[in-house]
């Protein structure tokens, strides 16, 4: 089965703009929600001070963004001193909520925020304190009572379960990296996972233990009643660095994604480039289920 993902012909989507400071050097990971009709992205930035920020863009066909000039969410606390890294945002009970990474000199940590309108944010800070942690994602809703989350601590993929959404506990890896596989040094979460009969549907990184690491996609398939079991794995990456805006740039040989959305019988998968730009892939959905089924 060729379950590889397809480029936009029109990517890069987005770029660093010379002329807007914060994001002037660097534009690259994102997270998208569709709602009423419009897709949402919140993307990570960097300008010449190397600080990560959150910029805004809004888009009618998942395509042509048009965003906003000024950064809608930057650091705010000690732990953030370096910036704010990585979002993914995910609908819970009818409100949005963004995981992201915080960054400081006391190391990562899982951060989380939720908003109405994608400007206006509650913060709600550090929720996993304890540990370097980062690549997190909500799932979109309550499995077995409790509320489940995705992290990293590396190498593998862990998964935390709340009563709150606040606290924390029951740390279990999932997945770790596998021995002879393009995945073989670490993994991490992709985009919050999408409800399936068949199961959860989970898009993920994983990267090869090389002289000059790359980053490649692909996919998982999570038991729908109990998320800790995984039923299925790329056997080979579904998507990875062969564009030269892929292989050069701020961090070479990179495909990163924190963005899976539904659009008109495609996955929409929306990843950074090399650190530097922010571009689309997709793929059909009657080919993601045939694999799940298969």
């Amino acid at each position: 089965m060729n379950l590889k993902l397809k480029r936009c012909l029109l990517n890069p989507l987005l770029s660093p703009k010379p002329h807007h400071l914060w994001e002037s050097r660097y534009v690259f990971n994102c997270a998208v929600i569709k709602r009423n009709g419009l897709f949402h992205m919140i993307y990570r930035a960097q300008g010449d001070d190397m600080v990560s920020r959150f910029g805004y863009a809004i888009s009618t066909d998942g395509i042509k963004f048009n965003r906003l000039e000024a950064p809608v969410y930057g650091p705010a606390s000690q732990w953030e001193l370096y910036g704010v890294e990585d979002p993914r945002l995910t609908e819970v009970d009818g409100k949005i909520y963004m995981l992201y990474t915080a960054y400081s000199p006391n190391g990562v940590r899982v951060s989380m925020a939720a908003t109405e309108d994608f400007i206006r944010w509650e913060r709600f800070g550090v929720v996993i304190p304890d540990v370097n942690n980062k690549d997190a994602a909500l799932f979109p809703e309550k499995v077995n009572g409790k509320y489940v989350m995705f992290h990293r601590i590396e190498p593998d993929i862990y998964l935390a379960f709340s009563d709150d959404l606040i606290h924390w506990d029951d740390f279990i890896s999932i997945a770790g990296p596998r021995e002879g596989y393009w995945d073989n040094k670490k993994i991490g979460v992709g985009a919050p996972p999408i409800k399936l009969d068949e199961g959860w549907l989970v898009l993920y990184h994983g990267v090869e233990n090389t002289a000059r690491p790359t980053y490649r996609l692909g996919f998982m398939l999570l038991d729908l009643n109990d998320p800790r079991k995984v039923l299925k794995r790329s056997e080979e990456p579904i998507l990875e660095p062969e564009m030269e805006w892929e292989i050069f740039g701020g961090v070479p040989n990179v495909v990163f994604s924190d963005a899976m959305v539904e659009h008109e019988g495609k996955y929409y998968i929306y990843y950074g480039a090399a650190d530097n730009h922010i571009a689309l892939a997709t793929i059909d959905k009657e080919v993601i289920l045939e694999w799940v089924k298969t």
